[in-house]
């Protein structure tokens, strides 16, 4: 597309009321429509959108969910199929970065859009493996320390407190949505210390692993365990490939793994936190 029409598109923020859009724009391009998890970037995040010059909908999407100066997330970068390979995107995500200023940036990159974030200056930190299947229950080799169970209104505050150390920039605003948002929100402790805490949140037929944290692999699958037993529907979720010991064991207990994706950054050399207690994101698009 020529850049003097790539100019003319007016570029404008999202709302709640552009959610069957979004949806519609996620089924366009074979993803699942994911309003659930629309309705949390929409509303916890800054989205920006292109309107389709032609019809109705749009042409284009793009999230940003922000912690702060520290980091922000992109996400859900979509370009409708009938303008793929014009420029939109490019023009969609220039605006972004202009927009984010000097907050560094990180995102997870499907192997279409890792081209184009490598040309904006993206570089590469880490992979995430995307596993999707119905857990069976392990054979007493779940030998955590930790006991498992639901979380209360009196963990939020601790489950805050533990996710900053973890993760990093303070994420207080996505935190305390996850009560709202999950379906199931469990805690770890070990003699009155949280030790992780995972939520697992609706997704079409799925239940999303994430975010999960804990103190270490046993943990992280106690919790998982613990989840799985709460929900009939098969279980998604995106592991950081440098835990390759949660990896293995989930693949042995009946999860498939189904892609890669890249996880990217600009303007910080490595992801903040400590990642070996970081095991998935609460979701790719929010980081």
């Amino acid at each position: 597309m020529p850049t003097s029409l790539l100019d003319s598109l007016h570029i404008r923020r999202l709302t709640r009321e552009d959610l069957v859009s979004c949806a519609d724009l996620s089924e366009n391009r074979g993803w699942p429509r994911e309003e659930h998890k629309w309705s949390l970037l929409l509303t916890a995040g800054t989205a920006y959108g292109i309107d389709d010059p032609f019809g109705k909908g749009l042409a284009a999407s793009c999230t940003v969910m922000s912690y702060g100066p520290e980091l922000a997330a992109i996400g859900m970068m979509l370009v409708a199929e009938r303008y793929a390979r014009q420029g939109i995107g490019r023009h969609l995500m220039r605006h972004v970065l202009k927009e984010s200023g000097d907050t560094p940036l990180t995102l997870h990159a499907t192997s279409q859009g890792q081209p184009l974030y490598e040309e904006l200056g993206f570089t590469t930190v880490g992979r995430a493996e995307m596993l999707r299947g119905c857990l069976r229950p392990p054979a007493n080799d779940v030998r955590s320390a930790s006991i498992t169970r639901p979380a209360t209104a009196e963990d939020l505050p601790r489950i805050v407190r533990l996710d900053t150390e973890v993760f990093g920039p303070d994420r207080t605003h996505m935190i305390t949505r996850l009560p709202a948002f999950a379906d199931h929100l469990r805690v770890a402790e070990e003699n009155g210390e949280l030790t992780g805490y995972a939520a697992a949140w609706p997704n079409m037929e799925t239940h999303v692993i994430g975010p999960l944290i804990a103190r270490d692999t046993r943990t992280a699958q106690a919790l998982i365990t613990s989840l799985a037993s709460a929900t009939d529907r098969p279980l998604r979720t995106d592991v950081d490939v440098r835990h390759q010991e949660l990896l293995t064991w989930l693949t042995s207990h009946g999860l498939d793994s189904v892609a890669f994706n890249t996880v990217m950054t600009l303007g910080i050399e490595a992801l903040p936190g400590d990642w070996s207690r970081r095991f998935a994101p609460l979701s790719v698009a929010a980081g």
